[in-house]
């Protein structure tokens, strides 16, 4: 069996929050007057003990309801966060593409932003020909000189997605970066990104698109409050996620012997 590009485990992340807890005006107004605390602060437990590896070849759909801590952990794996026990093992460059439409700065153009956003995401590479390459694909046109403020969302993907479907990485994150890309421009960058994830040694892929999810996966991660309750086939997870029990006598972990590397 071949080396893991990633190994989690037993991780858990957990983030201090203040919830705040219905009341009337009268308590409200007084809480102030008294100059109290009106969230109560609370520990919530994001991700729960997950552990689970990923291996060259592996297309990994990560589904669950919003919420359920997706992202926290893929955030975790990219190193953006530390998670708050447990252990992340990495063996290769990591890329992370978490929002096509978050830029650097809304007063610059989108040319301008191009060039800065590029810098980040592939650090000691030809950034010219990148960039140049990914304005031309954009189809943004006269609109690449125009301050970043006045784009639309579906303008604002067309050049996220542009600069982000380039190159591929020992392991590639991909957390719902199709969304608000118009059905043209995201047909168009699906057989793009179709080729960088060929280019990559082994993905994670976050949506909701059962459609997405069959065209790239081979293998399902379903989490639920937190934690994985199904590791297996994509179709299998997909009815699950429809809200289908799994088999009778069959273990909430599984991994099924096909994707076995």
């Amino acid at each position: 069996m071949s080396r893991p590009l990633l190994r989690i485990r037993n991780v858990n992340l957990h983030f201090k929050t203040n919830v705040y807890r219905s009341a009337s005006w009268r308590e409200a107004f007084v809480r102030f007057l008294k100059r109290e605390r009106v969230g109560q602060q609370e520990m919530l437990h994001v991700c729960k003990n997950i552990s689970f590896d990923v291996y060259p070849g592996e297309r990994v759909a990560l589904v669950g309801v919003n919420g359920v801590g997706k992202t926290s952990l893929c955030r975790c794996i990219a190193g953006f966060y530390r998670p708050s026990s447990g252990q992340i093992e990495r063996n290769g460059k990591i890329r992370a593409l978490f929002d096509a439409t978050t830029f650097v700065q809304a007063e610059l153009t989108g040319r301008e932003n191009a060039w800065l956003l590029a810098s980040l995401i592939y650090p000691n590479e030809n950034v010219k020909a990148l960039v140049e390459e990914a304005l031309e694909f954009s189809e943004l046109g006269k609109f690449l000189d125009v301050p970043l403020r006045t784009y639309s969302k579906g303008m604002l993907a067309r050049l996220g997605l542009s600069l982000s479907a380039l190159k591929g990485s020992d392991l590639l994150i991909l957390d719902e970066v199709f969304d608000g890309a118009d059905q043209f421009f995201r047909d168009k960058i699906s057989a793009r990104m179709q080729q960088v994830m060929r280019q990559s040694g082994a993905v994670i892929f976050i949506s909701h698109s059962e459609e997405q999810i069959r065209r790239v996966c081979n293998r399902l991660l379903l989490l639920r409050d937190g934690a994985i309750v199904f590791d297996g086939g994509v179709e299998q997870g997909l009815r699950l996620c429809r809200g289908l029990s799994l088999p009778q006598g069959m273990p909430a972990h599984i991994r099924t012997p096909e994707l076995q590397v």
